[in-house]
């Protein structure tokens, strides 16, 4: 099995929103990053691989398997992490951890254990007094103690501080040596994905622009500048979207052979990141 998550032909109508004819698809053994602004559909699209949110047409496959017939055996493969507190407020983590672990075959009390020594989290407080970050290492711990095949995460890193961000990259790295798990996860963080993502998927109003490796994108994707007198309707083309000043311009592009090809050593041509990507990527192409 070669794709553990697949969307064909999804679509959703929602009030002021709609996902139209979605394909997507996540391969097994990496992890893939899920980009776009608020709003683009990244949590509706999470919601339909969860089955929190039905399509009304397409097909949503996990594990090669459909909701309607499978659902219980997807969802103990999956360790799910979700942007906020989804347990009730007045429970603590023991008690929240004897609700939870019998609906697990491969439920692991020793890793559960660990997870809560390595976040440093106590057992007996009430989740309403945990911060926003405490919060998410709760939501991981349950989500990893099960043995998890596919860990879907969104907004993972939101409202942690530097340091456990980076401890969190870590684990997560770790956790995919095993190539037999896959991480799937939302993030407006780009610098963190750039540190260990395999494959970005990348969500603008609704559609999917692109579901490419991040060594394909970092080899076709740049940020070009250069004085606006080199711009006319025939340079304009390699350029996905082009902004002016009184000091030049600065577009991306990804067709990099192109614009090298065109402009020759009269331009400045660097790799693009990913927030740099995005930014470019908000607007269709503009010509004065």
């Amino acid at each position: 099995m070669e794709n553990v998550i697949e969307l064909n032909n999804v679509s959703k109508r929602l009030k002021g929103f709609s996902i139209e004819g979605l394909n997507m698809h996540v391969k097994k053994g990496f992890i893939t990053g899920f980009i776009g602004e608020n709003g683009a559909g990244k949590t509706t699209t999470i919601k339909l691989i969860m089955n929190l949110l039905k399509p009304d047409q397409g097909e949503v496959k996990v594990f090669g398997l459909d909701y309607k017939t499978n659902e219980k055996e997807i969802k103990e493969r999956i360790g799910f992490v979700y942007d906020g507190n989804i347990f009730f407020e007045g429970l603590n983590l023991k008690d929240i951890r004897r609700i939870i672990a019998p609906a697990y075959k491969r439920w692991d009390d020793q890793l559960f254990y660990h997870y809560i020594d390595k976040f440093e989290l106590p057992l007996h407080k009430a989740i309403k007094t945990f911060s926003k970050g405490m919060q998410m290492k709760a939501s991981l711990s349950l989500a990893l103690s099960h043995h998890p095949e596919l860990i879907i995460m969104d907004e993972p890193t939101a409202g942690l501080d530097p340091v456990f961000r980076q401890e969190l990259l870590k684990l997560l790295q770790e956790l995919i040596v095993d190539e037999n798990r896959t991480i799937f996860f939302s993030t407006h963080i780009t610098t963190d994905l750039e540190k260990i993502a395999d494959y970005i998927a990348f969500m603008q109003r609704g559609r999917l622009l692109f579901n490419q490796s991040k060594e394909e994108l970092m080899d076709h994707y740049a940020v070009v500048k250069g004085d606006i007198s080199l711009l006319d309707r025939d340079t304009e083309k390699p350029f996905i979207r082009i902004e002016r000043t009184s000091a030049g311009f600065t577009a991306l592009t990804n067709n990099i052979s192109e614009v090298e090809q065109m402009f020759e050593d009269e331009v400045l041509i660097e790799k693009a990141t990913l927030e740099e990507i995005m930014y470019y990527s908000k607007k269709e192409k503009q010509y004065d």
